[in-house]
């Protein structure tokens, strides 16, 4: 299969939206369960004062994501999903959802965890290199970086592994993996920026 070359557009996933509310099955799938528990259970740290989830979608892992953490931030693309996740979390003072695209939108400020939440796959290497870019200067000596990748055969511009391996080498000038699961499915890659706390 050929891969895209470019990060995918805007309205490739508005349309999917357009089509769907929920195009991956968040509130249903089995898959998406069982990987937001094992998210969840590979943060190396209890709770988090400042968080960042850009690309939340409909907020599923959002909510979840917020028990960890005094304030969350997160965006999303596509603003009929960015609604749909202000209203699945709207009980919730500490979370914020955003309209915006990474790495465009990327928001001003410090955060002590980043989740990225299979969404670095859709970019094309200028825009994944700016987003670590971003990364390095957007998390606080000792946070720690989240990364979640399936590993299904797509037409992003990155695979799963060729993604989450791109972002590993691209910051290691700031950040250390601390630990890495793998499933048929899915991958997550934990790193930490330095120096610890």
């Amino acid at each position: 299969m050929n891969r895209r070359t470019e990060t995918l557009p805007d309205d490739y996933f508005a349309g999917m939206y357009a089509s769907d509310p929920d195009p991956w099955g968040f509130t249903t799938s089995a898959y998406e369960r069982d990987k937001y528990a094992a998210t969840l259970a590979a943060l190396p740290r209890a709770h988090y004062q400042t968080a960042f989830e850009p690309a939340c979608s409909i907020g599923v892992f959002t909510r979840a994501l917020s028990e960890r953490c005094d304030r969350l931030l997160a965006t999303e693309l596509v603003p009929a999903a960015a609604q749909a996740a202000q209203a699945r979390c709207a009980d919730r003072p500490g979370i914020e959802i955003r309209q915006g695209a990474v790495p465009a939108d990327w928001p001003v400020g410090q955060f002590d965890l980043i989740v990225f939440g299979e969404v670095l796959y859709f970019l094309a290497a200028p825009d994944l290199s700016e987003v670590v870019r971003r990364t390095g200067a957007a998390i606080a000596p000792g946070g720690d970086l989240v990364l979640v990748h399936w590993l299904g055969e797509t037409d992003y511009p990155q695979s799963g592994d060729g993604a989450a391996e791109a972002f590993i080498r691209l910051a290691a000038p700031f950040a250390r993996v601390l630990h890495q699961s793998r499933t048929e499915a899915y991958r997550i890659d934990v790193l930490r920026a330095g120096p610890d706390p």
